[in-house]
């Protein structure tokens, strides 16, 4: 086994992961599986989550789209000019230009449906990943089953709390940390609510560059996730990819998003910039907001770049 950054530990054999799994699955709990966690939220949250909005603040949440190469943008995002108005008869001019992203990586913000996560060959609900998932896209839950969501948003600003710029690469939160932050910032992550972890990664890169995420990053150990399944969320984000790095479960190199997207039916946002929201948070005085996702239609899709929004 590959040695963990310090904070990463402890260590978590297969077996004992393989039966945090089994008893974590929700499996056949809502009629449209495809869309999982997002059955937790109705018009009634909707209606409770438009009324947390007080100064109208907005926050966006998502990166610029980065063209970049770098250690943590390995395949960047395209964009290029198809029209600078010499393409069409004249008057008006029209430019026009094409994006296009790779964006299951470190470098854009993105929205994980339910199809992006097989475990032991299986998709959440148990159906076999290589039946419901081929060249032509999934046959189930893909990012166009999951629509938009609006609901009640909580940050949870752990380098905050913990009197820190930002958690360095390795470190692992826990269900302690989870729990001290939520008494920090006199919020109670709730059922329906999608739940944001700040690590301060975007700060960090800022100040001392780019580095290898996919080899250390801060994020969610293994032993976290009993307590968000517990209190109901309906969607994970953060601004790494969720899972602390490296793993600290031997052969599984994302456990994380084994549990939360596979077992429990809830997709993640990966990739966020809190850095504004977290500040926004911090002079309002209060981490609870409405939150607004809303993905790019794409059947078929396993998810999406996507830029969150926050409404104070």
């Amino acid at each position: 086994m590959s040695s963990l950054a310090p904070g990463s530990s402890p260590a978590v054999a297969r077996a004992e992961f393989d039966t945090l799994f089994a008893q974590l699955r929700t499996w056949g709990r809502w009629a449209d599986a495809g869309r999982g966690a997002f059955g937790r939220v109705g018009p009634e949250q909707v209606r409770r989550a438009v009324e947390l909005v007080r100064s109208g603040t907005v926050v966006a949440m998502g990166l610029p789209w980065n063209t970049v190469c770098g250690p943590d943008n390995r395949r960047p995002a395209l964009h290029y000019m198809s029209d600078l108005g010499d393409v069409e008869p004249p008057e008006p001019a029209t430019h026009k230009d094409f994006i296009g992203a790779d964006y299951h990586g470190k470098g854009v913000s993105h929205l994980d449906a339910l199809c992006h996560v097989a475990y032991d060959g299986r998709l959440y609900g148990g159906g076999e990943a290589g039946h419901l998932v081929g060249a032509a896209g999934a046959r189930f839950g893909d990012v166009a089953a999951l629509g938009p969501l609006v609901t009640r948003g909580v940050l949870l600003d752990l380098p905050a709390v913990q009197g820190a710029d930002w958690l360095e690469p390795g470190q692992a939160v826990h269900a302690a940390d989870l729990l001290a932050a939520e008494a920090a910032h006199g919020v109670r992550i709730g059922e329906g609510d999608a739940l944001l972890v700040r690590t301060g990664r975007f700060r960090r890169r800022r100040r001392l560059g780019a580095w290898d995420a996919d080899e250390a990053g801060a994020g969610l150990h293994v032993h976290a996730v009993p307590l968000l399944a517990e209190r109901g969320i309906a969607l994970l984000g953060a601004d790494g990819d969720n899972d602390v790095r490296p793993s600290p479960v031997e052969g599984v190199h994302s456990p994380v998003h084994a549990l939360a997207v596979a077992a429990m039916g809830v997709p993640l946002l990966d990739n966020l910039d809190l850095e504004a929201l977290a500040a926004a948070c911090a002079e309002a005085g209060r981490y609870a907001f409405l939150c607004v996702v809303a993905p790019l239609n794409v059947p078929g899709g396993t998810g999406s770049p996507v830029n969150p929004v926050a409404v104070l």
